[in-house]
């Protein structure tokens, strides 16, 4: 152990948003179990506070998405910034762990190379998919990479960077989900009505942006079928009272439900979702889904010439090929939503083929155990 004879091992975890929360919880635990008396400090939230973290930074404080969010959101992103920097520059971290998050990331990456410390990128951010000249970046200051998709390996090994694929961190997330029995006995209507979940995501901009949407696309699907049943799963960065208040005041009758939101996937017959991390969960979880996404129109303006990928879902970008609708910016309209919906409720065929699709999905993400993959990379990385 020689370089920590005299004091426990640190460790600096940077994870900005819900599912980087979830990512990094697992790496936490999976750590701990092999090193004890590592000392984790971090930029997250509630999941790496209860696996033993030190939350230096909560990530409601900065979890926004687009140019303009992010200048709305400037004073919280530059105190959390302020604090994990001053954390950086006098704790002296023996090791930096990085989850996607990228604007952010690439900022504390500069500054602990700048500090001589070495860095692990685990989820790698989407630089295959746009502003790819980031990879860059990367390669001058992050020390390897632990990647969770099949295809990012070849494209970091033809820019030189060492590079693991360690297997999908959801294998093992999705695991503690209840059967789908218990789910719809917690979640589903006495009726045996059929359960629409909608999920706004993990956000407070793309709440602002797409919960208006799912909204009216729930209240026309009531005239038009008025058995059905919705539900909300609130994501842990987010405040439920808001989204009831939202419900309310478009007299939408649905359920909102914290803590559990795989129950409630599990449970549900179809979920409207924005597009992230949620979509790959509800493809393990067996779940049809429909995508749904904006981002505001200059954060649209400036970022669609950058994208360099047919789909933004990734259970598409997994196939390769449109498993999953997406209807994105002008096309994410609550009658075009409702359409689509009820294409999917009359249609037997469309979600069947959807769960023939996630099977093939679930086959290519690897071997459950990747939390503690990552974790044997990083006690490698902090020998000297």
């Amino acid at each position: 152990m020689g370089a920590f004879a005299q004091r426990p091992p640190r460790v600096f975890l940077s994870a900005g948003e819900a599912s980087g929360d979830l990512h990094g919880a697992g790496f936490v635990r999976a750590l701990k179990e092999l090193r004890p008396d590592v000392r984790v400090a971090c930029l997250g939230g509630t999941m790496l506070r209860n696996a033993g973290a030190e939350v230096l930074a909560d990530n409601k404080e900065i979890a926004v998405v687009g140019l303009t969010e992010v200048l709305r959101h400037a004073k919280d992103i530059f105190n959390a910034w302020k604090r994990i920097r001053n954390h950086i520059v006098r704790q002296r971290p023996d090791l930096i762990v990085l989850i996607d998050f990228p604007d952010f990331n690439f900022l504390l990456a500069r500054l602990a190379r700048r500090c001589g410390m070495k860095i692990l990128y685990y989820v790698s951010p989407q630089v295959w998919a746009w502003r790819s000249g980031r990879v860059r970046t990367l390669k001058r200051v992050v020390d390897e990479m632990a990647v969770i998709l099949p295809f990012e390996v070849d494209f970091y090994r033809r820019h030189g960077m060492a590079v693991r694929y360690v297997g999908h961190p959801l294998l093992d997330a999705v695991r503690n989900a209840p059967p789908r029995d218990e789910a719809l006995t917690r979640y589903g209507a006495a009726d045996g009505s059929l359960l629409i979940g909608l999920l706004p995501g993990s956000r407070q901009s793309e709440v602002r942006l797409v919960f208006p949407v799912l909204i009216e696309a729930a209240r026309r699907l009531r005239e038009r079928m008025p058995g059905l049943s919705f539900i909300v799963p609130a994501a842990p960065t987010l405040a439920p009272e808001p989204i009831r208040s939202a419900l309310a005041e478009a007299k939408l009758p649905a359920r909102v439900v914290s803590g559990d939101t795989y129950g409630v996937i599990r449970a549900c017959d179809l979920i409207v979702t924005v597009s992230g991390t949620v979509t790959l969960e509800a493809a393990l979880l067996d779940t049809p889904m429909i995508i749904v996404n904006r981002v505001s129109r200059l954060s649209y303006t400036l970022g669609r010439d950058l994208i360099r990928v047919r789909y933004v879902g990734l259970p598409n970008l997994i196939a390769g090929r449109g498993v999953v609708p997406e209807l994105l910016q002008q096309e994410a309209r609550a009658d075009i939503v409702c359409e689509r919906v009820l294409d999917f409720l009359r249609d037997p065929a469309l979600p069947a083929a959807q769960r023939r699709a996630f099977a093939g999905i679930r086959e290519r993400l690897g071997q459950p155990g990747v939390a503690r993959r990552v974790a044997t990379m990083a006690l490698r990385m902090l020998e000297p």
